[in-house]
């Protein structure tokens, strides 16, 4: 048995074997404010009426017209202008996998940048299609470097550049014309991520309509449809048509793509959530400004960067107390100290001040 083990994983890539998967942390029991996920659930009568719409799918066929349908949907809602396109992910992961696939040349060397810290996901999916991932660093405020930005570009020509916008975790928005010059200079693709683009004061839109290169990825999961897993990517139409070949030709189920149409119809419903969190937001910055030790950075997504004195204490001691929030003090250099607290319901905020108070509090007296 131990000698078939051993040659089936033999078979494996030796990198695949020596990869950290990508955690998930169990979450049981306590107030999950770590993901930044919506946390607001539809109200019952919309969920009966999802629930029955549901029930009626044709879920003995394969995913077929509907989740065109769900693509025309999301064009129309994200205004999409005439000679651009829009593919379906099974959320945004998938379409940096796919995107990855997409510029990867056995025997050359293809590179993908993007400044750090950043989402662990374009250095994974490179590493996944044998890229080359270099990062950035941001500068000691979390703003783009620009003159690092332009010579890493220079240097290494990559086939991708991506710039999360609102960025995740430090969730600022960058300098436009700083964005507009890195798109002049970038050989390949430019990808805006704008994942947490509801709680943001701007978007890339213009960016891709002057440039024919740079995409605009964006997910449903901020949206409020996280458990349901739908991404997708925009941009001009040649570019889309050829990305999308590399698509499983099934990868949106028929219930995924019902549930988005389903939320498309009531994005009314998810506009005065979005706000709801903008103005939690908001309270949230205000009073931790007023707690001594702590400095929290601006947002523009539905998270907040906080600098703590011990982040390792502060995480566990917070978790003792029944409140999950994201330690991401290891990630980086530049995030040494911090904290990343996703935005909740009122309750959930106040339970999270509450907890924070009382660790900071235990942290001066040990």
């Amino acid at each position: 048995m131990k000698a078939a083990l051993d040659r089936a994983l033999g078979v494996l890539r030796d990198d695949v074997r020596a990869m950290q998967a990508y955690a998930v942390h169990p979450s049981a029991g306590l107030i999950k404010l770590d993901a930044m996920e919506n946390p607001f659930r539809l109200p019952g009568e919309l969920q009966q009426a999802l629930g029955e719409r549901l029930g009626a799918v044709a879920i003995n066929r394969y995913p077929g017209e509907r989740t065109q349908h769900l693509a025309r949907a999301l064009a129309a809602h994200a205004g999409l202008s005439e000679g651009k396109a829009l593919m379906l992910g099974n959320g945004s992961d998938e379409l940096i996998s796919l995107l990855a696939m997409a510029v990867s040349k056995p025997g050359e060397r293809v590179v993908v940048l993007a400044p750090l810290p950043g989402f662990v996901m374009y250095g994974l999916s490179s590493a996944y299609q044998h890229l080359d991932f270099v990062g950035v660093p941001l500068t000691a405020d979390f703003e783009l470097d620009e003159a690092a930005m332009l010579a890493a570009i220079a240097e290494h020509r990559p086939a991708i550049v991506y710039l999360a916008y609102p960025n995740n975790p430090t969730a600022n928005l960058w300098d436009d014309a700083v964005i507009e010059r890195i798109a002049h200079a970038a050989p390949g693709l430019v990808v805006m991520d704008e994942a947490y683009q509801p709680f943001a004061a701007r978007d890339a839109m213009a960016l891709m309509a002057r440039h024919p290169q740079v995409l605009i990825m964006r997910t449903m999961s901020k949206f409020g449809l996280a458990g349901v897993r739908i991404g997708y990517l925009m941009g001009h139409a040649e570019l889309i048509h050829h990305i999308d070949k590399l698509r499983p030709p099934y990868n949106v189920s028929v219930l995924n793509a019902e549930a988005g149409l389903f939320a498309l119809e009531h994005a009314e419903v998810y506009a005065l959530q979005a706000a709801a969190l903008r103005d939690g937001r908001a309270a949230l910055q205000a009073a931790l400004a007023r707690l001594p030790g702590v400095r929290a950075y601006p947002s523009e997504a539905n998270m907040i960067l906080v600098r703590v004195p011990d982040a390792d204490r502060l995480h566990a001691d917070m978790k003792s107390r029944g409140v999950l929030v994201k330690n991401v003090s290891g990630m980086h250099p530049l995030l040494a100290g911090c904290l990343r607290l996703t935005v909740g319901t009122a309750d959930e905020n106040a339970a999270m001040l509450a907890a924070l108070e009382a660790s900071l509090a235990a942290l001066v007296s040990a």
